[in-house]
């Protein structure tokens, strides 16, 4: 009987290690503290954020490709992650710097919606990789009519052939989506289709 205890202990050591931020322990990453905000506060113009990704997008896998062996395989770090679905990230993080808000959760006339195609790490060579973050950015009205549209296609290096560089050059193509929409707004609050987003 002691034996069996014995092993059951053990084996309960086992099932637990990593929890505790040991060798084994699962790393879980976020983009960090947002910069500041980048628009005023309130907002003058009033507009809600939504953030789509395909299933295979929408998990915790911290994502990479071997485009130089095989680029249609998307695979996963296995001892890393993120702490939420990217899709839930990023719409977080337009939040926090473009002062946006959640549908339904304000007095907003329009919805910026961001659908994600790729967010993932590419290693064009074993020690040589970049972030890309691709999509599409629309502006729906009222009534979910698509009244504007800007295709999304970033590259970025990253410094470190691993995880942890993954996370820092995703990180960085998300706020650099952020400033790219910051110009989008006001690129398109000057055409007469984007009349009712202003009212």
């Amino acid at each position: 009987m002691l034996l069996i205890l014995c092993c059951l202990f053990a084996i309960s050591g086992c099932l637990t290690t990593g929890k505790r931020g040991g060798d084994t322990a699962i790393a879980t990453y976020d983009f960090g503290a947002a910069p500041a905000v980048l628009v005023q506060v309130p907002r003058k113009l009033p507009l809600a954020v939504e953030v789509r990704a395909p299933l295979w997008f929408d998990t915790l896998g911290i994502d990479y490709r071997l485009a130089y062996a095989e680029p249609a395989r998307l695979r996963e770090y296995a001892m890393s992650r993120w702490a939420g679905p990217p899709a839930l990230l990023i719409q977080q993080r337009m939040i926090q710097q473009l002062a946006l808000s959640m549908p339904g959760q304000s007095r907003t006339v329009c919805v910026l919606r961001f659908d994600i195609r790729e967010f993932s790490q590419w290693f064009t060579t074993p020690q040589q990789s970049i972030a890309v973050l691709q999509g599409r950015l629309l502006l729906l009205d009222r009534g979910r009519r698509q009244i504007a549209e800007k295709n999304v296609d970033i590259h970025l290096p990253v410094q470190q052939p691993n995880a942890q560089g993954g996370v820092l050059g995703l990180t960085s193509a998300v706020d650099r989506l952020i400033r790219q929409i910051l110009a989008w707004e006001g690129e398109w609050q000057e055409t007469e289709t984007t009349h009712a987003c202003r009212a």
